[in-house]
């Protein structure tokens, strides 16, 4: 059985047919039609997620970990709207999600009819593409644009690189109406290959890579590939080529420069010129390091060349010299022969400059008290391994950069937009698509509390694990030059607090642990990670004066 709405029935055949298999239904009465006919089908996965911001954010974190298209189902109105933080973030951060919004008839649009609003392209600035489905099929002709409509919008949900992509679905009472006939469509492909790099940007690319004594290959958020790995560190043994990651790059290697902000902190005056790149190669989405910017945009390269599928001019430097049109890995498994060596000290002057500064943060750690530093540490060590760990936003992310990339873990944050909206429905997202991993989010206080409807789900698995950093508000304001002396600091940046998570675990049935000291940490964890039919929450206390402090003078410290 199956909506009898055929623009409906049609988009459920077609989406089973181009092999998708998720979506992410929030209840409502004008999308009846959407609800009946995709859980009608045998071949459909749908789970009921009921927040429609949560719901987006919960597919997001599908997608992220499945790497395939999942769609987003709701009924008209500000339901719509509820979905845009989301949808934001995977248009930054290039994650594949198919957007549905039921939608009154247009004769009912700006007219005061009850949940209507004007949703065609209401995405605008943040979907690769919007599309709107006719009221009613009336011809075969009418069919035939409806089926090439539905198939474009699916195809470009991943080409040329991933990203949503908006269907809206006008639907007329009755909204509740079956029928043991579905309307049937057919594949076709909407889209073409996407073009090998031409001779001349090759040839151009080459040329400065020959010039140049000092590299600098930079990698933003990815996902893990082994082939991109090995391609990179191949690379990184060259005398004039320094490779830069962070933890959501997901390449680990000694030889990589992985903690950037450590790095570029320990730079004396004196040295900046000896860092500064001849060349720097760019690829992936997000870098979350503000130092590494502020760096390159005051001391720029000769030449920038950034690599992306969808040919995207990514000038983050303001030094962008060149785009190749290809993904990564194609582009250096292609030139790899012609990559040549050239005569530098450019790669041990980065070695050499990490091995100290490691041997400093590593000092410090030793001697520091209770602190959130403090913990970062000892969870980074402890949290098991073949984990993904999900980093949420602002200080999480920004901390774990201090400590390097581990390779027990795939890292994920919601690095597109970094907002903190919606980072533990990502991660719980992600371990409903993964129940085999470990999934662990840490999160701050605040990050929790505004997302605190991740817990109204009924599909929450007991792989998901939300450590809550709570520091009495948001952290990262008493430490960044300006807020952490504003008068205002407390009340209007930090939104200092008493609030704990406890009763809100409690509520949605989330085993909860909280700790307040280094000995309560280590002796919590193992039963924190034991096996259980529920997921579990671990709320950290520490001294918001101390974090600030603490972590001021960490810098410091690296700068002596």
């Amino acid at each position: 059985m199956t909506s009898d709405k055929k623009t409906v029935s049609l988009l459920t055949d077609i989406f089973v047919k181009k092999g998708l298999q998720d979506i992410v239904l929030s209840p409502g009465s004008r999308n009846a039609p959407l609800v009946l006919s995709f859980t009608g089908h045998p071949a459909v996965k749908a789970v009921s997620v009921i927040d429609e911001r949560s719901a987006a954010f919960f597919a997001l974190g599908m997608a992220q970990q499945l790497r395939r298209t999942v769609a987003i189902a709701c009924t008209s109105g500000s339901a719509v709207l509820n979905y845009a933080p989301a949808i934001a973030e995977a248009y930054y951060q290039k994650i594949p999600l198919l957007i549905l919004t039921a939608d009154r008839p247009p004769h009912l649009i700006d007219v005061g009819d009850g949940q209507t609003i004007r949703q065609n392209n209401v995405f605008a600035n943040y979907i690769k593409k919007s599309f709107t489905l006719p009221l009613e099929i009336s011809s075969e002709e009418e069919k035939q644009e409806v089926n090439r409509l539905i198939n474009e919008a699916i195809d470009q949900t991943q080409f040329p690189e991933p990203g949503p992509v908006h269907i809206n679905i006008p639907l007329d009472e009755p909204l509740y109406n079956l029928t043991e006939i579905p309307e049937t469509g057919t594949i076709e492909k909407t889209i073409g290959q996407l073009p090998e790099p031409s001779g001349e940007i090759i040839h151009a690319f080459l040329h400065d890579w020959r010039q140049s004594r000092k590299t600098l290959i930079l990698a933003g958020q990815g996902n893990p590939s082994e082939k991109l790995n090995r391609l990179m560190e191949r690379l990184a043994q060259q005398e004039q080529v320094a490779v830069m990651t962070e933890t959501t790059s997901n390449l680990h290697s000694p030889a990589f420069m992985d903690e950037i902000d450590n790095l570029i902190t320990a730079i004396s005056e004196d040295e900046l010129t000896d860092f500064q790149p001849d060349l720097l190669i760019t690829f992936g989405t997000a870098v979350v390091s503000k130092k590494i910017k502020k760096l390159l945009r005051t001391f720029p390269a000769k030449k920038h060349w950034h690599i992306s599928p969808s040919g995207e001019k990514r000038d983050t430097y303001f030094c962008l010299s060149g785009v190749v049109k290809t993904d990564a890995e194609s582009f250096f498994t292609r030139t790899e022969n012609d990559l040549t060596e050239n005569k530098s000290h450019y790669r041990d002057f980065w070695k050499d400059h990490k091995q100290q500064v490691l041997q400093k943060r590593n000092r410090f750690l030793s001697e520091i008290p209770w602190c959130d530093l403090k913990v970062y540490d000892i969870l980074f060590r402890e949290i098991p391994a073949n984990s993904h760990l999900h980093l949420g936003n602002s200080t999480p992310v920004r901390y774990a950069q201090l400590f390097g990339s581990f390779p027990k873990f795939r890292y994920f944050s919601n690095r597109g937009v970094s907002g903190i909206d919606g980072q533990v429905s990502t991660a719980a997202g992600n371990a409903f698509a993964e129940t085999g991993k470990i999934n662990t989010i840490i999160t701050g206080d605040i990050g929790f509390l505004y997302d605190s409807n991740a817990l109204m789900n009924q599909n929450l698995t007991p792989n998901l694990k939300i450590i809550v950093m709570n520091n009495g508000g948001g952290d990262i304001f008493r430490f960044i030059p300006g807020p952490d002396t504003s008068r205002q600091r407390e009340k209007f940046f930090a939104t200092s607090h008493p609030w704990e998570a406890k009763n809100i675990a409690q509520a949605f049935d989330i085993r909860y642990f909280s700790v307040r000291n280094e000995t309560e940490l280590t002796t919590v964890l193992q039963e924190f990670y034991a096996v259980n039919r529920r997921p579990a929450l671990l709320e950290i206390f520490t001294n918001e004066q101390n974090n600030a402090q603490i972590l001021k003078d960490y810098f410091r410290f690296l700068e002596s």
